[in-house]
């Protein structure tokens, strides 16, 4: 962040920005990645930056699924590796979830880049070099998973816009969390769970409530997950992006 004091106004974003780019030119992160952060920080922009109520609602939920699977699996792309390649480890860690490198313009080279990127942060096992298995119905190259990750888990956190594999692995009766800053998307509509957050704040905010609810027994978790209707908390999104238009720019309440 050279030349940025973190006294700016922009500054989150900003750093953001400098990861992304950083990762591009080292060849984690794909051209048109750089395209799918921009619309999703327009939408970051309309929830104000923050973690609003119900995303943190939404992220104890995720936990509780994550804790209640047999073999979680956390999906990431370039993305999320140049963004949150830390905390996607910590919390595969305390969950403890397997994590597999899964893309969209699949590159052999990229994909090793992003595992070997995975394990020397301190991953110790990564899925993805060794795609043998094809999630039915996808065609293009995303389609491609690991015998022993993705296609064998059965929930998969997918933080990034996804939809049609969010559809396809939901017919094959996976659980399905995305965390999508578009509440609009098809991923955000599809998913069981969705987290409308950037991925910076929810990866952390799932690992802080894995530790708040580890010790809770299944009935307990049961009870969050079933408690979930994910499109009534999309519509509480919408509403609360509509109130706060409304409020800046009208000045009500």
């Amino acid at each position: 962040m050279t030349n940025i004091p973190r006294t700016h106004p922009r500054y989150e974003s900003l750093k953001i920005r400098e990861k992304l780019s950083k990762g591009f030119r080292e060849g984690l992160v794909h051209e048109t990645g750089l395209i799918a952060h921009g619309r999703g920080e327009a939408f970051d922009y309309l929830i104000g930056e923050q973690t609003i109520p119900i995303a943190d609602i939404a992220a104890k939920t995720a936990a509780a699924l994550l804790l209640k699977s047999q073999h979680p699996i956390i999906s990431v792309n370039g993305n999320v590796v140049a963004l949150t390649v830390d905390e996607c480890i910590d919390l595969a860690n305390s969950i403890p979830a397997e994590i597999e490198v899964n893309l969209f313009h699949r590159d052999i080279k990229r994909v090793r880049k992003l595992v070997d990127t995975l394990i020397e942060h301190g991953a110790e096992k990564v899925y993805g070099l060794n795609a043998d298995m094809r999630i039915p119905g996808l065609e293009h190259d995303r389609g491609w998973c690991e015998k022993e990750g993705i296609y064998s888990a059965d929930t998969v956190l997918v933080p990034l816009e996804d939809g049609d594999r969010c559809e396809a692995l939901k017919a094959m009766n996976k659980k399905v969390i995305t965390i999508d800053l578009n509440p609009l998307s098809r991923t955000a509509q599809m998913a069981d769970i969705t987290i409308v957050d950037n991925v910076t704040r929810a990866i952390k905010n799932i690992e802080k409530w894995i530790y708040r609810l580890r010790d809770e027994d299944s009935a307990a978790l049961d009870e969050i997950v079933g408690s979930w209707d994910n499109k009534n908390m999309l519509g509480e999104v919408i509403d609360f992006i509509s109130n706060r238009l409304e409020g800046m720019y009208y000045g009500s309440t």
